[in-house]
């Protein structure tokens, strides 16, 4: 199946640019997809299927650049594609294949490799080292750990006024958290809110056992007193809305970000994209925009704010549960030059495979 990919964002009408334009463009931008280096108009003039001067090459160039699909990068005649160049070229001229028989199966061997009961986490980590494996680029993971499915939960006091809520998810992953106790309450309300929580929260989501407390409200009051109710509310409050929401960050294979470094500024490129990645800035908003359905999105430099500073390219596609709910997206970080027709279908397919793994049984 040939990867679907959804445009992350408007491009330059393709409309604007004429046969002639169209060529040169995309001769610069696939010349920099595969060297980096600019093309100048002498060189472009010998791969032209139709004769052109280097003059006439020029002009059009500096057409295209006042259309800002072009810039130079110094004084030299040279063109390099913009960012929104680099869009226009993704929306309207990127061919993007299959892969073949021998390429899954490598993936779907690596990925599977180890075998026996693993938790999402390793799941999610194998694949991420093997995007890193395959591109060259930063394997890329974000799951966002409120939308599994949960299995149980237990309250357990560990002083008078602490306890421990210990939450499992379905796929065997266990977080624990703190909160803090209301004076006076009997160890029999621990239990009896562990019980409760536990005969609603099977196959459900936190926001899903959020929303059916609040429908079952007013009968909780009759069934429970204050000082559980109180607890219950705690117990889920504590993971809302504090860092723990933004999701969990995997990232492997950063190393292949300086194998082609060549300049001071790519240097501190890489510095500010790892600056990013440390602080996990705007997970939620990359999620919301790259789970919005089926296919590979892919996001430009500074369309995605995630990595708006360090002019990084991201691939991504997402994955989901057993019960088709998109819980995380997974793909590859590299430099706006990635080898995107190669890349996009990698990504798709791994993202399929995991969703496959993470549906069974």
């Amino acid at each position: 199946m040939e990867a679907q990919v959804i445009n992350a964002s408007p491009s330059a009408p393709l409309e604007n640019l004429d046969q002639r334009s169209r060529e040169i463009f995309k001769h610069i931008v696939e010349n920099y997809l595969d060297t980096g280096a600019p093309l100048g108009s002498r060189n472009l003039a010998r791969e032209l299927t139709q004769p052109l001067s280097p003059a006439s090459i020029r002009n059009v160039m500096a057409d295209l650049e006042h259309l800002g699909l072009l810039y130079s990068p110094h004084t030299s005649a040279g063109r390099l594609p913009t960012e929104s160049g680099l869009r226009l070229f993704v929306d309207g001229f990127l061919e993007v294949g299959d892969l073949t028989m021998e390429e899954r199966e490598r993936i779907a061997l690596q990925v599977k490799a180890k075998g026996g009961e693993r938790t999402t986490e390793q799941v999610l980590t194998e694949a991420s080292q093997l995007l890193s494996g395959l591109t060259r680029g930063a394997g890329v993971v974000l799951s966002h750990r409120q939308d599994a499915t949960l299995r149980h939960i237990e309250f357990v006091r560990i002083e008078p006024l602490k306890a421990l809520v210990v939450l499992v998810s379905q796929d065997g992953a266990i977080e624990n958290r703190v909160i803090d106790l209301p004076a006076g309450l009997p160890q029999s309300a621990l239990v009896e809110a562990s019980n409760y929580l536990n005969t609603i929260l099977q196959h459900r989501t936190l926001d899903e056992v959020r929303t059916e407390l609040e429908k079952q409200r007013e009968a909780n009051k009759r069934e429970l007193d204050e000082l559980t109710s109180k607890l219950i509310d705690a117990g889920l409050a504590v993971w809302g809305g504090d860092e723990q929401d933004e999701g969990t960050l995997i990232v492997r294979g950063r190393s292949n970000l300086l194998s082609d470094v060549a300049a001071a500024e790519d240097l501190e490129r890489i510095r500010l994209l790892f600056d990013d990645l440390e602080s996990k800035k705007d997970l939620i908003h990359l999620l919301d925009l790259a789970g919005g359905g089926e296919g590979v999105r892919i996001f430009i430099g500074s369309e995605n704010r995630l990595f708006s500073l360090s002019g990084s390219s991201l691939i991504v596609s997402p994955y989901r549960d057993s019960d088709q709910r998109v819980i995380g997206v997974l793909g590859v970080i590299g430099p706006t030059r990635l080898n995107y027709a190669k890349v996009v279908p990698m990504v798709d397919y791994t993202a399929r495979l995991v969703s496959r793994i993470l549906g069974e049984p």
